[in-house]
């Protein structure tokens, strides 16, 4: 195993470091404060390749995989910018539509993609169904050559920032009775389609929403791959979103604890740097090791993934930990910052909302639990 980063991967994270460093903290909190999207930071990143990084290169793609795409997760956020979108516009759209969509759905969408200038984000979860997706009630029926969809979809992010929605819908029925599903490409200003924002109290720039799917007519072309093929093309676009999610929080993790040396190496009381004492060293200290577990955990994951080898166990396990170390990482440079951890000026707490969510969304610390137990020890199933 080489565990060294080659010059291309070097490079790139220098260059993505460079780029969200011209933002910052302060650029990323403010925007938070105020519920602004960070359209300046993701043009900037559109603009030099990095959004579409793991789009092939005919579409204008960097024609990298999810290694290249954690990197500039991971980058981005460790210098104060974690881009929440990425996680369902370029983990899960560009890669569930690059590897299904018909030749005319990635003509049409993945250019897009590539460079920043369309977002698409992803619509699957429901109100009564949570993380069961043989219960989604949002459903496609054949109208001549039309599809018309049904339902209600619940916690969908950035749907105000975004062009189109990957929407998870059920078709029919197997010969078991669970729901046959398929996946299908929605303009967000699609006739019929109402979007009621959804009110959370996270400090962050993406928003939460409740669409409506009141009769909502696509074309057949809108279908993505085969019709109830929709298990196999979600499950090729979670485990993507898992290991993005898993880099974002071990970003906010080194954003977190480079502040807080920082602040221990500077501030003094009695005399003496308080990093120089253990109370406040060593949880830094684990909370660095921590991180960087995680942080070989998600490599891992997204080195599997790009080879197309099994990576379901190691993208789980990639998310959990990173969720544990950034909030572990957070709560330690809070705790250094004494007061100061909650002051504004600071700017710490919109990233521990950020990692607290990270650690519910987008598959909770429970359900990834039960899938270690059941698939990595063999324990029966618990649900």
């Amino acid at each position: 195993m080489d565990f060294t980063e080659t010059d291309e991967e070097r490079d790139l994270r220098a260059a993505v470091g460079a780029i969200a460093g011209r933002f910052g903290g302060d650029y990323y909190v403010q925007h938070a404060r105020e519920g602004k999207p960070t359209d300046e930071l993701w043009r900037a990143m559109g603009d030099a390749g990095f959004v579409g990084v793991n789009v092939a290169e005919e579409y204008g793609g960097g024609g990298g995989g999810l290694v290249e795409l954690a990197t500039v997760c991971e980058e981005s956020a460790a210098h104060g910018t974690p881009l929440l979108l990425l996680l369902v516009s370029a983990a899960i759209s560009a890669e569930v539509i690059g590897e299904f969509g018909s030749d005319e759905l990635r003509r049409c969408w993945l250019p897009g993609l590539a460079d920043g200038s369309v977002k698409m984000v992803f619509a699957i979860t429901e109100p009564e169904a949570g993380s069961n997706t043989h219960h989604l009630t949002t459903t496609a029926t054949r109208s001549g050559d039309d599809w018309v969809l049904r339902g209600t979809k619940h916690y969908i992010s950035g749907v105000d920032e975004a062009e189109a929605l990957l929407v998870v819908a059920r078709t029919g029925r197997d010969e078991r009775g669970n729901a046959s599903l398929s996946l299908f490409v929605v303009p967000t200003d699609a006739p019929g389609l109402v979007k009621t924002p959804l009110p959370v109290d996270v400090i962050a720039p993406e928003k939460q929403h409740v669409l409506h799917f009141d009769d909502v007519t696509v074309p057949s072309g809108s279908l993505v791959g085969e019709e109830g093929a929709g298990f196999r093309q979600v499950f090729r676009g979670l485990n993507p979103e898992r290991i993005t999610g898993a880099a974002i929080a071990v970003g906010i993790a080194r954003y977190a604890l480079d502040k807080a040396a920082e602040y221990a190496r500077t501030r003094q009381v009695w005399d003496v740097p308080i990093g120089a004492h253990q109370g406040v060293s060593h949880p830094l200290a684990k909370a660095k090791i921590e991180t960087e577990l995680a942080a070989l955990m998600t490599r891992k994951a997204a080195w599997l993934h790009d080879r197309g080898l099994p990576a379901g166990e190691e993208s789980n396990m990639a998310k959990y930990a990173a969720a544990e170390a950034a909030l572990a990482a957070i709560d330690a440079a809070i705790q250094t910052h004494g007061g100061n951890g909650l002051s504004s000026e600071y700017g710490l707490l919109p990233y521990w909302g950020l990692a607290r969510l990270l650690r519910v969304a987008p598959v909770n610390r429970e359900m990834i639990l039960n899938h270690v137990a059941q698939h990595g020890l063999g324990l029966p199933r618990s649900y």
